[in-house]
């Protein structure tokens, strides 16, 4: 038997692996101090789900045929909300100001969202990467049971209101959103949201900065070695530094949950986010999340973020936070209603 021939062509593929490589490394723009230049406004909107689709389950891509079809149909209900005509806003029977009728927006209209109308690059079916199928890890029996206690508490009520009887600690799993303390996309992690989709990359040799366009958030994370801080903050304590030309940004000491799936994490939670440069228009943006509090195991996703062209405007959330006061009277007054009704 001839074994030459499946030794050359597994030479030949490593070889082109390598070219492939080494074409990817001279094409990453670079910083004037050598590094992969990953700086500009990058924009994380998809209408991939972060997970996998039961109907779905055995197929990790999406065909050419089927993602063009999903990409046309967003686009086209985008168009449908965007051109009917103006009415009221009623609470929907789950008490969400921001869900009207037949999945139009709620106190928002079409306008003021923008979810995207494509898949991501790829054509994957889910965002989460690993587990392989394409789920996260089943919650740990501690963390079921504080959501379950979590939804009986706060049964009949609406997604910004507070729990009856509670005040700004209890506006349920949206409460640092409603808050305006971190914006629903940004985490951190970051995930694909309603609107505000955007994040910009700023760096010095030693430095990062990621400004989230929801909420305003910034992180400023070095990159010169120095050790993680004793202290707990909204986001996180960041520690970054490069594995060749990712750049890999670890994250702990989180002060309690984040907006991460919907307030789904503890302050147990551990990130590592991975940001790689595939081309002068695609960010790759990868998160390791461990949280062993709220997950059975830690788990992967992927967005690749496309270059916006734009800049990033400031979002004011509701200023000063007078929204606040607002929330807060209607629920006194919903639940003076419910005594006098009894």
């Amino acid at each position: 038997m001839n074994r030459r021939v499946p030794t050359t062509i597994a030479t030949a593929a490593v070889l082109s692996l390598f070219v492939t490589a080494q074409s990817a490394a001279q094409d990453t723009p670079r910083t004037p101090w050598g590094k992969p230049d990953l700086q500009g406004v990058w924009d994380f909107r998809t209408i991939t789900p972060m997970e996998r689709p039961r109907d779905l389950a055995d197929q990790e891509f999406l065909s050419p045929e089927e993602a063009a079809s999903r990409n046309q149909a967003a686009a086209e209900r985008n168009d449908q909300l965007a051109a009917r005509p103006a009415r009221r806003t009623q609470i929907d029977p789950s008490g969400n100001v921001d869900q009207g009728e037949d999945g139009a927006p709620g106190s928002y209209n079409q306008f003021w969202f923008d979810r995207g109308d494509s898949v991501i690059a790829t054509n994957r079916t889910s965002l989460v990467i690993d587990p392989p199928d394409g789920r996260i890890p089943p919650l740990t029996a501690e963390a079921q049971a504080r959501r379950d206690a979590l939804a009986e508490a706060r049964k009949d009520t609406g997604t910004h209101e507070p729990t009856p009887g509670g005040w700004v600690e209890d506006l349920g799993l949206n409460g640092l959103q409603a808050r305006c303390i971190t914006g629903f996309n940004s985490g951190p992690p970051m995930t694909p949201g309603g609107y505000n989709n955007n994040m910009q990359l700023f760096q010095t040799p030693n430095t990062v900065v990621i400004f989230n366009e929801m909420n305003h958030n910034t992180r400023v994370i070095p990159l010169d070695g120095r050790p993680h801080v004793d202290l707990d903050l909204w986001a996180g304590d960041a520690r970054g530094h490069w594995e060749g030309d990712t750049l890999v940004v670890e994250t702990t000491s989180f002060l309690r949950e984040t907006s991460f799936m919907r307030g789904g994490s503890t302050r147990d939670l551990d990130l590592v986010e991975r940001f790689k440069r595939e081309s002068n228009e695609v960010l790759l943006y990868e998160v390791t999340v461990s949280d062993p509090s709220t997950w059975s195991a830690p788990w992967t996703y992927q967005v690749p973020m496309q270059l916006n062209p734009d800049p990033i405007y400031e979002y004011a959330c509701h200023e000063g936070n007078y929204g606040m006061e607002t929330i807060l009277r209607g629920a006194r007054q919903r639940e003076l209603a419910g005594e006098q009704g009894r």
